[in-house]
């Protein structure tokens, strides 16, 4: 980004030749010319590679539906998954919640800011003849 303004400086404020911005610098003249281009600075762009279980997902997905708790080593072999099986299992744990409903024995877990308990116990009030009696 420093390099980008400061070419752009160059050039443009000072009038500085393009083969002389590529001595002071050390850049190639194509690469300054490719800065002076654009309007805005240059932005850094990544496409997302997707994941090697996305080939797979339509039929980890059937599977799931009929058996929402299928364990990931088991769905494996139906899928034909010849990779790394912990990449595999972080894919349907993610997916399975999709396809199980929540079991009345599933544990209930409150955020202790949201959810609170209180406890209120009373004694009996004792008198002192209730505290002679053996």
């Amino acid at each position: 980004m420093k390099q980008w303004e400061e070419i752009r400086r160059l050039h443009r404020a000072e009038g500085v030749p393009i083969k002389e911005i590529s001595r002071r610098l050390g850049i190639a003249r194509n690469t300054i010319r490719t800065a002076l281009a654009p309007a805005e600075p240059p932005k850094y762009q990544c496409t997302g590679r997707g994941s090697i279980v996305g080939s797979y997902e339509p039929e980890i997905r059937k599977l799931l539906c009929e058996y929402p708790r299928m364990p990931a080593t088991v769905v494996a072999e139906p899928i034909g998954w010849q990779n790394s099986i912990s990449t595999l299992k972080n894919r349907i744990a993610q997916i399975r919640p999709e396809y199980t409903s929540v079991h009345p024995v599933d544990r209930l877990v409150h955020d202790p800011v949201k959810a609170a308990q209180k406890d209120l116990w009373f004694p009996e009030p004792r008198t002192p003849s209730d505290m002679a009696k053996p």
